[in-house]
């Protein structure tokens, strides 16, 4: 079972889960790996996940809400702030760098879709991160904007002038706006790792759970679309990057992208079969994805 924990990032609390190996003995220091989620996502999915994977393999791992979601403070809520999202990993490296289970020198970092991007960039200006991993990851949010509205000028406008509306309101003393994460069908230019999306949020036996919702605040746009981890990628080395996906992924192009804007040691390792949302939970896709993630923190922490 997984420690409560709690620990401070922008004067906000924010609240983790801490995972230790079964056969830790008090005193010991281990390589200790931060798990990053999607976007919207909270620790009880998919990051949560791939920390018990990585506990099962030796590692302290940790977990947690990013300020606004989940069990953590913030308000307004569901805030995908790309670069408050970035302070909360580095905090959290501080915070387990305190622990007395963790080696301080022996930090690493994962993180899935979008907190891929998130723990890339993290990493690319936190040298006390040693190495850093994505799985399905998604570092170019700006890119993904254009993406999806065909970098068509107007639209881009029109959600701005949307979110400075919202923004105004708030102001007023109106309750804050939300747009929802995860589209609807009729909505046909979604992001394309979204459309897969309500396989895993929507099902109980995947990723539902009582504390997530299919909310983003709306003003977030303003940020995402100002965020690429590709402009720093390069930074990360001489660390190590390991860039995870799979062969029939919709991000797969994401990653390719970041692979060739990163600096070396890289390496972009495919999982075949399998698509965006299969690596967040499938154990056919997860066992492997999580054996690779041990072996390269091991060589690299």
């Amino acid at each position: 079972m997984p420690i409560d924990v709690h620990f401070r990032s922008g004067g906000i609390t924010v609240a983790g889960h801490l995972y230790l190996p079964e056969d830790y003995k008090e005193g010991q220091k281990r390589a200790a790996v931060v798990t990053v989620t999607p976007g919207s996502g909270i620790k009880e999915q998919t990051s949560g996940r791939y920390a018990r994977e990585l506990c099962d393999r030796g590692f302290v791992a940790l977990a947690f809400d990013h300020r606004s979601y989940g069990e953590s403070e913030g308000f307004p809520r569901y805030d995908e702030d790309p670069f408050a999202k970035i302070e909360d990993i580095k905090n959290a490296v501080s915070y387990l760098r305190n622990r007395p289970e963790a080696d301080p020198d022996r930090i690493g970092a994962m993180g899935i879709c979008g907190g891929g991007g998130y723990a890339s960039a993290a990493a690319a200006t936190d040298r006390r991160i040693k190495a850093v991993a994505t799985v399905s990851g998604v570092g170019d949010q700006r890119g993904a904007f254009h993406e999806q509205t065909g970098s068509d000028h107007g639209v881009l406008v029109a959600m701005l002038e949307a979110c400075g509306a919202a923004r105004q309101a708030f102001s007023r003393g109106d309750e804050p706006t939300y747009w929802p994460v995860i589209p609807g069908p009729e909505v046909e230019n979604a992001f394309a790792p979204l459309k897969e999306a309500p396989d895993y949020y929507y099902a109980s036996t995947r990723g539902a759970h009582p504390r997530w919702e299919n909310k983003v605040l709306a003003w977030s746009l303003e940020k995402q679309l100002t965020f690429s981890a590709l402009d720093v990628v390069s930074l990360i080395a001489p660390h190590p990057l390991l860039l995870i996906v799979g062969t029939e992924s919709t991000s797969r192009s994401h990653n390719e992208a970041t692979y060739a804007a990163a600096a070396d040691p890289k390496e972009l390792f495919l999982i075949d079969g399998a698509s965006h949302l299969d690596l967040y939970d499938l154990d056919q896709y997860v066992k492997p994805t999580a054996d690779k993630l041990a072996d390269f923190f091991t060589q690299n922490l």
